[in-house]
């Protein structure tokens, strides 16, 4: 033949490999679906292992007696799976980057198809890794069921870890395949990747039975026993004047199909919930004491005995300005009230000379009147009577003059304020006009400029003024200014601003050097 007969011929023999050797697309997502579904129950199930060992570490540290022999184990347990599952991540790895190359990522492999990556990695005969992998299978299922003393959970664990490869009919024992020869001869990268899934799946199975086993056999309800003792749990140890006293007293761990029996003061609860309430007529300190009697289970009775205390107080409520101890006529003014004891939505409040309105969990004064006084007086709801817990007495003052300046940006962009001194002639030609507000730290109020005027200072030393428009320069200031040669001044006055309360004010002067 000729050559290029031969070489259409070689294209025939190597197209019919191919198509022996290709794997169905349907069947490859399927793996891809499994293998998908696999990684999430073993995280779930990792995540469930780790609060069973959480769970043995909280029990050593109330009881290391008991605990620290089974954490150790447990410890064991934890440390041999890790081993054997990172172990199978790195086979993983290795078949997935034998098929995609370096920068492959097991959870997302291109060449599902290739069948020779699980061959080479699993089975070459130059360190092929699954009669490794079978060894350290075999040690760690003899490992883990050495805990297991229930026959029926050591079964189902050797039978999920086995490593003995199936029957097929048919086969001789010479044809009979390994177990690695069964899971990875000529099998495609995805259905390698998910065989290995599953195993890890397999061992985080083992490791929760296991924990669970050694968790049952601590006894947690042992801790409880251990731990018996009498507890008084108060509402709340201080309590206002015409109001209860409520506290739970009980028995720590006790069996809740049997009730203990309380006396407090020498006297039996009339309640088997022990539930102690007694009446608070007057301010003090108050004390009491008593004991439980709980029957044990061989008949016997157990005494525990307690003490507790508790304060009773005048009603009292919290009022305060959050931003100063004074409030201003005309604005908004931030107010705390808090009531001891008492939730905020059943606390309710008044004012005199102004208006008090609730925000969030604050509240907003607006007083009208200065120089006369606010008063603000507090209800709150308790035990479903409104009570009178208190009232305070604020001074009502007029806003102080505000501060006024030319807004300007700085380097980064940022707004800041020019009050006064030496100033960029750039950015006095860039500045629209004059603005005011306070801004001591305390108050933070912005005033609007109604009017101010300019004056400057001619070669003669005569001052010649100039009116401004509204807030804005005037463009016979802004002529003035761009006049202006660096090092002279000129002077900003007569400044009229209006505040939030209505009232305008002449306020400071300020001048302004050329810089």
């Amino acid at each position: 033949m000729s050559p290029r007969e031969k070489m259409i011929n070689l294209m025939y023999i190597v197209l019919t490999a191919m198509l022996a050797l290709n794997v169905s697309s349907d069947v490859l997502n399927g793996f891809s679906q499994v293998q998908d579904g696999l990684t999430r129950s073993n995280r779930t199930i990792t995540a469930r292992n780790q609060s069973l060992y959480a769970e043995l570490q909280a029990f050593n540290e109330k009881n290391p007696e008991k605990g620290k022999v089974w954490l150790d184990k447990a410890t064991q347990v934890v440390g041999q799976t890790d081993n054997l599952y990172n172990y199978i991540d790195s086979l993983k790895l290795q078949i997935v980057r034998f098929a995609d190359g370096e920068d492959a990522d097991v959870n997302n492999i291109r060449n599902r198809d290739n069948l020779d990556a699980a061959s080479v990695v699993m089975l070459s005969a130059q360190g092929g890794k699954g009669k490794a992998l079978r060894t350290r299978i075999d040690q760690y299922r003899q490992f883990v069921t050495s805990f297991l003393e229930d026959p029926e959970k050591r079964k189902n664990l050797e039978t999920a870890l086995s490593t003995t490869p199936p029957k097929v009919t048919g086969v001789s024992m010479d044809q009979k395949k390994s177990w690695e020869e069964t899971l990875f001869d000529n099998m495609p990268c995805i259905a390698a990747v998910t065989l290995l899934s599953k195993l890890q799946n397999d061992v985080r199975y083992a490791e929760g039975e296991v924990l669970n086993q050694m968790i049952t056999n601590i006894d947690l309800g042992d801790l409880r026993v251990n731990l018996v003792n009498a507890f008084v749990v108060p509402n709340s140890r201080i309590v206002m004047r015409g109001t209860k006293y409520s506290a739970q007293i009980v028995l720590a761990a006790i069996d809740t199909t049997q009730r203990p029996i309380v006396y407090v003061n020498g006297h039996q609860l009339s309640n088997n919930n022990g539930l102690y309430e007694v009446g608070t007529g007057k301010a003090g300190k108050y004390d009491y004491s008593g004991w439980i009697e709980v029957l044990g289970r061989d008949g016997t009775v157990t005494r525990r005995e307690f003490k507790e205390s508790y304060t009773v107080i005048d009603p009292l409520a919290t009022i305060s300005a959050t931003m100063m101890n004074v409030l201003y006529a005309g604005i908004n003014n931030p107010i705390s009230i808090a009531v001891p004891g008492v939730p905020q939505g059943s606390i309710s409040a008044t004012m005199t000379n102004g208006s008090l309105t609730k925000s969030g969990d604050g509240w907003v004064a607006h007083p009208t009147k200065v120089g006369a006084e606010c008063v603000i007086t507090v209800t709150a709801e308790m035990d479903g009577q409104r009570t009178n817990v208190g009232s305070t007495t604020f001074r009502v003052r007029k806003l102080p003059d505000p501060t006024p300046f030319i807004t300007y940006r700085d380097a980064n962009g940022q707004p800041n304020r020019f009050k006064g001194g030496k100033f960029s002639k750039a950015l006095l030609m860039a500045a629209p006009g004059l603005d005011a507000a306070i801004d001591d730290d305390m108050l933070n109020i912005d005033y609007k400029v109604v009017s101010f005027e300019t004056v400057f200072v001619d070669a003669m030393g005569n001052g010649i003024p100039e009116v401004s428009n509204g807030s804005q320069f005037s463009e016979r200031q802004k002529n003035r200014m761009r006049g202006l040669q660096r090092g002279k001044f000129f002077m900003i006055r007569n400044v009229k601003a209006t505040g939030p309360d209505g009232i305008t004010r002449t306020i400071a002067s300020m001048d302004v050097t050329v810089n």
